[in-house]
């Protein structure tokens, strides 16, 4: 595995948010941890166990916007 990158890079902070252990309530705002309970997004513990199918990438910049003398010589 000589040059290969981590998906999200070397240093992961824990959260319960994309923890193998975690699965978030259907609204979304806490997880049901199997080793600690009901517990919020952000919390971790020493049981966490990094899961990065879990792992919400964030949303792509917005393109600018462009007319059309943008496009003209």
């Amino acid at each position: 595995m000589f040059g290969q990158k981590k998906l999200f890079g070397s240093k992961i902070e824990p959260a319960c948010s994309y923890c193998g252990w975690g699965n978030p309530t259907g609204d979304g705002a806490m997880i049901l941890c199997e080793k600690q309970g009901v517990v919020d997004l952000h919390f971790s513990c020493r049981h966490f166990r990094y899961d990065p199918l879990r792992r919400v990438p964030k949303r792509p910049a917005p393109l600018p916007k462009f007319d059309n003398s943008d496009f003209s010589l």
